[in-house]
């Protein structure tokens, strides 16, 4: 079952910051990112999180866009993990996985329940533009992707 064109669902999630987080207020200003991550143990999950950190502050900046990494893990291991890899990219704790099964959904792995890799845009009225979920926790949506797929009005580089 697909998202792409349905209404994001709705979150609120403590962050890295201490703060809470909610899909509602990032879209308030322009488009935002949900990426959905397996754990702080994923080394795919870094490699795409550090991708977005390198654009983060540039689509921010220029774009209002706001990057919501969501990770089925506890606060205290996502801020090792984010210092770890030194990413300006703060994470947002979804320990149950509540919210990640709202997305791409959850599976139980030897890390215990962990979210199904998925990048989605979403866009200022809260409606999702793009959904990739991972066949294989390598498959992966990178930032420079996401960041010519916002500046070129919701169309991929391979579309028309």
């Amino acid at each position: 079952m697909t998202l792409e064109g349905e209404q994001a669902p709705g979150f609120s999630l403590e962050s890295t910051t201490g703060d809470e987080t909610s899909l509602a207020d990032a879209v308030e200003d322009g488009p935002a990112v949900v990426l959905v991550n397996r754990g702080h143990w994923c080394s795919f999950c870094a490699e795409q999180l550090q991708t977005f950190s390198e654009v983060e502050y540039d689509l921010w900046f220029n774009d209002d866009v706001t990057i919501l990494p969501i990770v089925t893990d506890p606060v205290g291991e996502l801020v090792e993990m984010r210092d770890r890899y030194d990413l300006s990219t703060q994470l947002l704790a979804d320990p149950d996985g509540e919210v990640a099964e709202q997305y791409s959904g959850t599976e139980q792995t030897s890390h215990g329940l962990t979210g199904v890799a998925a990048t989605y845009v979403i866009d200022e009225e809260g409606v999702i533009q793009y959904e990739q979920v991972a066949d294989h926790p390598g498959d992966r949506t990178y930032g420079n992707w996401v960041r010519y797929y916002i500046r070129n009005g919701f169309e991929g580089p391979f579309s028309g």
